[in-house]
């Protein structure tokens, strides 16, 4: 079926990035700000504030393929728009919380939240409504890429002038802003969807699929070198005896660096293929794993592999969005890409624990970017054997 056609993708992709931005912002990113404020007040420990986040990650991957089932068959406006209403109210109970298990709960139905809400659902309505869907998955991660770089510090801020419960509160109120936009911004959903399945659709085999099965090994892999290095990142330069400012540079260029690298796709447009994207994409991985593991300690040369990662991370985001709807097609996208998210969720879950019992048991990270670097090879091998593959979901 052929995608609604807007006059210009410009409101849409308006009204998306400026929604998502604020989503992960509000939903996602701020989270490392409240450990010390919940640690400080209530004595949990810092496992036990972590849980509710690994609580919100298990969940929402298993909600994401009812989630983008219902996008494919009824559309994504009204999804998003109570999606963001229901996070604005479960920041609202999180600044009332008071007893681990009300936390621990809270943080599980975030993750239906984040995954009606955030990612999967927002990109499969912009696949069925945009005229040029890449270039508008484009453009909304080039605005989105700046989500922590935004609300980190805004967070921060409200923190400090508000205590950790009015800080809930004020990103509550700024959660409501995403729905206010979806519904006055966009139009109601068609009867019928772009990325509806045809009848005869079968989940089951189209995940079977060789060209499936590949995505979603590239992505368990991708998942678990980046949440797994941006949770030891900063120990592990420690580590090499850095200086703090240094450490702390060479994190903070990684946004500034991804949203270049997003500029730089959507500025060669339609001269590219995300498959070919792709196979650069996933090299590069390994190649910022190899870079870390034998570049001296010196910013000087960090900053090298501080730009080659955050090339590949980057680009990575639109290669799951985009690129699997050149490979995979629109069809079922909304059920496929949730049902791709899954693959993710263990990887991206245990990766800081299985790092973290590698330092113990090694007595500090010694080859640890030769191993990530291993992954990463094996996830641009599993991309290689998708971009091969395309056509039609099996039914």
């Amino acid at each position: 079926m052929v995608p609604t056609q807007p006059v210009s993708d410009t409101r849409l992709i308006a009204c998306i990035a400026i929604g998502q931005t604020i989503g992960w912002g509000t939903l996602f990113s701020v989270f490392p700000l409240f450990m010390a404020p919940w640690e400080a007040e209530f004595g949990w420990s810092r496992a036990e504030v972590n849980a509710g986040l690994t609580c919100a990650l298990l969940v929402g991957g298993l909600a994401a393929v009812p989630c983008g089932r219902f996008v494919d068959r009824h559309g994504g406006r009204m999804m998003l728009a109570v999606g963001a209403v229901a996070g604005a109210m479960l920041l609202l109970a999180l600044s009332q919380v008071t007893s681990l298990p009300v936390f621990w709960a809270i943080w599980s139905v975030m993750g239906v939240v984040q995954a009606a809400a955030l990612w999967t659902p927002a990109m499969t309505l912009v696949v069925g409504r945009a005229r040029d869907a890449t270039r508008a998955i484009t453009a909304i991660s080039f605005v989105t890429g700046l989500s922590t770089t935004i609300f980190v510090p805004v967070g921060a801020l409200l923190i400090e002038a508000l205590g950790w419960r009015g800080a809930l509160l004020a990103l509550a109120a700024i959660q409501t802003i995403p729905a206010m936009l979806t519904l006055a911004m966009l139009s109601p959903d068609p009867p019928r969807a772009a990325t509806a399945p045809r009848a005869g659709f079968s989940l089951m085999a189209a995940v079977r699929r060789p060209a499936f099965l590949a995505l979603a090994a590239c992505f368990a892999g991708h998942a678990f070198v980046a949440v797994g290095l941006g949770a030891h990142l900063i120990p592990y330069l420690r580590e090499q005896g850095l200086p703090e400012a240094s450490v702390l540079l060479i994190v903070a260029l990684h946004g500034p660096f991804q949203v270049v690298a997003r500029a730089g796709l959507f500025a060669f447009g339609p001269r590219v293929t995300l498959r070919g994207v792709g196979r650069i994409t996933t090299a590069l991985t390994p190649m910022a794993m190899l870079l870390l593991a034998v570049l001296p300690p010196l910013l000087a040369w960090l900053v090298l592999f501080a730009l080659v990662w955050a090339v590949a991370d980057g680009l990575m985001t639109i290669i799951r969005s985009a690129g699997v709807m050149e490979i995979l097609g629109r069809e079922g996208y909304g059920t496929l890409t949730g049902a791709l998210s899954i693959a993710t969720v263990l990887p991206r879950t245990l990766s800081p624990l299985l790092i973290a019992l590698w330092w113990e048991a090694m007595g500090g990270y010694g080859p640890l970017p030769w191993l990530l670097a291993g992954i990463g090879v094996l996830s641009a091998a599993a991309f290689s054997v998708a971009a091969q593959r395309s056509g039609a979901v099996v039914r």
